[in-house]
């Protein structure tokens, strides 16, 4: 059974910063494509980063500069530090992973940025 599980979402003041993490479990993690999405009320889901099983990263132009993503292949886990955060990074964040036909998401975690 194929699990992905977002954890490190809470309430943090703009400036501040986050780390999210999502574990995977039942798929072979270092072939996947991982990525984060964030999801706002009323909005669609937009990639917010995306990194390769060769560990080539990309990012939304709104968060370059400020977010990292990550993964530890030996731990199936990865990772999305977040700096200097704002207001409008507020939403739900799930972590994605992709394989050829395979496609897997998580439940999310709830990030709040106040102001």
């Amino acid at each position: 059974q194929v699990q992905l599980v977002e954890s490190g979402g809470e309430l943090v003041q703009a400036g501040g910063s986050l780390r999210l993490s999502c574990a995977a479990s039942g798929i072979i993690f270092r072939l996947y494509v991982m990525s984060w999405y964030r999801q706002t009320p009323g909005k669609q889901r937009d990639l917010v980063a995306i990194i390769t099983s060769g560990g080539v990263t990309n990012y939304a132009d709104s968060v370059k500069g400020r977010f990292t993503i990550s993964r530890d292949n030996a731990k199936n886990t990865m990772y999305l530090q977040m700096n200097s955060l704002k207001p409008e990074d507020t939403g739900v964040y799930y972590c994605n992973a992709d394989f050829k036909e395979n496609h897997y998401r998580g439940q999310g975690t709830q990030v709040t940025v106040s102001s």
